[in-house]
């Protein structure tokens, strides 16, 4: 009986006893899904926002105005002088003095150099003193002229009287004429000798060397003590120069034309010459003339080019040079050429075609308007400036803004690999 009642007793609810504790399974369920957002978002942070697009870029080409001349040939020679002298002495002689030296500028008629004056100075010399022997004479047949026509008037006036023969009166016309005839002599030889001082005079002033034309000494070829000759007869002993000038303001180039090209040159056409010494110094000028001969043997002509930089001091003989003849200059256009883009950079958005520039590290989209088609490059009217970095193949999710960085070659290299 007690089992039975201790049984029944246990199965008696106590309506005082507290309440059991409620299940925590909806907290856990909202801690769970409150993690998974928090670890979704810093995942987009760190991989997706966080993250650059990489992409390939390639620089704009400025291809300049629509109005540029075009060059329909090159070719090359060299910078030549139309006045060049190798200045020598007039008469054989030994120099004494030199006054050039390599570099420096002479004016015309300016000194270069003296030769030793004593045998034009002992020519000179003589010369004065037959000039001095010749007014001698002149004078003493002057006295001898004056005595003998007094006398033949005084005779002419005796005969008329009967008072001498008409043979003395003769034989004193006579003396007077002889006479008259040696003062013409005389004056005649006083001429000569006086043109003879006149010789000396220049052969004393052919022992001194000048310049015939204002320019620039680039060779001085004798020293004091060498013998100097306008002609070589003296062999290696013998110079046959002084210096060499040259006019700088005479430069120009002369260039050889293939005789096939030669029709596309014509006299007082547009040239741009560039000396190899200075490859980004693009010099204008004009063709001067064409020679009117050509050279069998390399089948060319020689064209004679002009610089419009005349003097300067960059510019000297036997530079190398590279001329382009060009066109005549068009007029302007309303739609100029601006720059040359890569195709590859140029996609369609919304209609419009656009291209994306890297500026700060972010893609900016840029509204274009193209011109002609250049090979694997398109003409750029508007839109775009030399130098710009523009993306090649934007992908679809590129947009305006976005940040993006260069490519790295190697994983571009991987890719081709594969």
């Amino acid at each position: 009986m007690s089992s039975n009642a201790d049984l029944l007793k246990s199965l008696k609810i106590d309506r005082n006893a507290a309440p059991p504790p409620a299940p925590r399974t909806g907290l856990w369920i909202g801690l769970a899904v409150a993690g998974a957002v928090l670890l979704a978002a810093g995942g987009w942070f760190a991989f997706g926002r966080g993250k650059d697009l990489e992409v390939r870029t390639a620089e704009v080409v400025a291809i300049g105005n629509g109005n540029a001349s075009a060059s329909v040939l090159d070719a090359t020679g060299y910078v030549v002088a139309r006045r060049m002298a190798t200045v020598s002495a007039k008469v054989t002689g030994r120099v004494r003095d030199v006054r050039i030296e390599e570099g420096q500028r002479v004016e015309e008629g300016q000194v270069l150099a003296t030769l030793d004056p004593v045998d034009a100075d002992a020519q000179r010399a003589l010369a004065a003193s037959q000039v001095n022997a010749a007014q001698s004479q002149i004078g003493s047949v002057q006295a001898q002229l004056k005595e003998a026509e007094a006398n033949a008037a005084r005779l002419g006036a005796l005969v008329g009287q009967k008072l001498i023969s008409r043979a003395q009166y003769e034989q004193s016309v006579a003396a007077r004429d002889a006479l008259r005839a040696q003062l013409a002599t005389a004056q005649r030889n006083a001429q000569v000798a006086r043109d003879g001082l006149r010789i000396a005079d220049n052969g004393v002033d052919n022992t001194v060397v000048r310049a015939p034309f204002a320019g620039v000494v680039i060779a001085k070829s004798a020293q004091p003590g060498e013998i100097v000759s306008p002609l070589s007869a003296g062999g290696g002993f013998t110079r046959t120069g002084i210096g060499t000038i040259v006019d700088m303001q005479s430069l120009e180039v002369e260039v050889e034309v293939g005789e096939a090209f030669i029709g596309r040159v014509k006299p007082g056409m547009p040239t741009e010459t560039i000396l190899n010494a200075y490859q980004d110094w693009k010099i204008p000028g004009k063709v001067i003339a064409i020679i009117p001969t050509a050279d069998r043997g390399k089948a060319t002509v020689k064209v004679r080019v002009g610089l419009d930089a005349k003097g300067d001091p960059r510019i000297v003989p036997d530079m190398g040079a590279r001329v382009g003849f060009l066109e005549d200059a068009k007029p302007a256009q309303a739609a100029k050429p601006g720059v040359l883009a890569p195709a590859a950079a140029i996609v369609q958005r919304d209609g419009k075609d656009v291209a994306f520039v890297v500026v700060d590290g972010k893609a900016m989209q840029r509204t274009l308007a193209l011109g002609r088609t250049l090979g694997e490059d398109r003409e750029v009217l508007q839109g775009l400036a030399g130098g710009d970095a523009v993306v090649l193949d934007p992908p679809e999710q590129l947009v305006d803004g976005v940040r993006v960085q260069p490519a790295r070659e190697d994983a571009s290299a991987d890719a081709n690999n594969d």
